[in-house]
């Protein structure tokens, strides 16, 4: 794509953006359409285009579109399958586009901050793009700057996905996505925004301090803006890469611990959850901990939403059908049949099966390929039968981390007793200390400001 291009903003890249995304979206909510009234065709070839359309953008819509590919029956099998292994190819932004980028940013003197400057991106991100530099006072950097346009271009994919869910939604109702949409809307429109950001860097700082197994980059406060993000450059491999020289079953189950405290203790002692565990928002390090590189996709819970995940998990693992409804309660599901308490149960099941037997075993002893793939189909199946459900806003990124990290656990081949890992972060838990807790850090942080009350 031609930098020229790349630089439209305004009412026009609205107009151009709209124009480009309706002729996408409206071949997606068409092939859905067919796909639910038996016009199939080649069904894997269209979720292979659709891979590829969706790929070719910049990222908001699919991310959108990979969120939803975790929710079961959220979209048809073909499409859940590719989209749960999209990820970001946007063509990189240019040197003199970037160089206009940061003066817009710090202004026209923005190199006097810098001793060294990456000319190529370093990486690339749903938003934006990352480069490597060097501060005068020899500090290296992470520079994420956002593309051009962005806020025009998450408008315009929003009104088009709407669009294609609704369409969907009519041919389908096992889900009711009205708040799952809200949500997603909600979540990308706050990744826009990089000062929170990096507030949200500073919450996962105060939060893990004492993990010894997790690093989090520190924010340069001074030269972060909406559209700017500067933070510590730290070191480490992909995943993929470590996972290639065949590390040991020590090795691998270090690497899983890590990850597993890096995701599950902001969560059960603070009510907040990282959204979007892929492997590209990690490193790992030398000494096999991780990195945590990419901050957009935060949540905070209410204090009694956590205790419905651990209700939840209790409840199926004593057979207590009682506790376990009044879980969803808790979690803000409304009206539900025993019916589709006992569907919803099958995929809850499902997601905490590790977490309820006490004994070593791999995260799906199952080793399907894409983890719950099956299964959701049978969930989606069962959910149709009896009516369908609403899922709470708050459900979508609690299940979309489940599923990507146990499909990031099921590739390192980790084995562990994840019960007693689970057992050991909750056997303190207390509403009150975790609300007092979770106030405590996002002030620390400079989160409140952003926070909803």
């Amino acid at each position: 794509m031609a930098e020229k291009d790349l630089d439209t903003t305004g009412l026009f890249g609205e107009f151009r953006r709209m124009v480009r995304t309706t002729g996408t979206v409206g071949g997606i909510a068409a092939r859905m359409a067919g796909h639910r009234l038996g016009f199939k065709g080649d069904g894997a070839a269209h979720a292979e285009d659709l891979k590829a359309i969706l790929g070719g953008l910049k990222g908001p819509l699919m991310k959108a579109a990979q969120l939803l590919a975790t929710i079961p029956g959220a979209l048809p099998d073909e499409y859940a399958t590719e989209l749960a292994q999209l990820q970001s190819n946007a063509p990189p932004m240019g040197w003199s586009f970037v160089r206009r980028r940061m003066a817009a940013e710090l202004g026209p003197d923005w190199q006097k901050h810098f001793r060294e400057f990456g000319r190529e991106a370093a990486a690339a991100a749903s938003l934006g793009q990352v480069h490597k530099a060097v501060l005068q006072n020899g500090e290296v950097v992470a520079c994420k700057l956002q593309y051009p346009d962005m806020t025009t271009t998450v408008e315009a994919d929003l009104k088009q996905f709407r669009m294609a869910m609704g369409v969907y939604h009519k041919l389908d109702n096992a889900i009711r996505q009205d708040d799952v949409i809200e949500e997603l809307t909600d979540r990308l429109r706050e990744e826009l925004d990089y000062k929170r950001e990096a507030a949200n860097l500073r919450l996962y700082g105060l939060m893990l301090k004492n993990s010894a197994a997790v690093t989090i980059p520190k924010t340069v406060d001074s030269l972060c803006t909406r559209r700017l993000l500067t933070m510590e450059w730290v070191n480490g491999q992909g995943l993929q890469k470590v996972l290639d020289t065949n590390p040991s079953q020590e090795e691998r189950n270090t690497m899983a611990r890590a990850l597993f405290e890096a995701w599950y203790v902001p969560l059960y002692r603070y009510g907040v959850i990282h959204g979007d565990p892929h492997m590209g928002n990690f490193t790992v390090r030398d000494d096999l901990g991780f990195n945590l590189l990419d901050f957009g996709t935060i949540r905070v819970f209410r204090p009694r939403f956590i205790r419905g995940i651990i209700e939840l998990c209790e409840g199926l693992r004593t057979k207590d059908e009682e506790r376990a409804a009044h879980a969803y309660e808790m979690w803000g599901f409304d009206g539900l049949s025993p019916d589709t308490i006992t569907v919803l149960n099958e995929w809850a099941s499902f997601l905490y099966e590790p977490l309820m037997e006490d004994r070593e075993r791999t995260i799906n002893e199952n080793a399907e390929t894409i983890f719950g793939r099956d299964i959701a189909g049978r969930v989606h199946t069962g959910l149709q039968k009896t009516g369908g459900v609403k899922p709470p806003r708050e459900f979508v990124l609690v299940d979309r981390s489940a599923i990507g990290l146990g499909s990031v656990f099921m590739r390192i081949g980790a084995k562990l007793n994840w019960h007693r890992m689970f057992q050991d972060l909750i056997a303190d838990f207390d509403e009150d200390a975790l609300a007092e807790q979770q106030a405590e850090v996002l002030k620390a942080a400079g989160l409140s400001e952003f926070i909803e009350k």
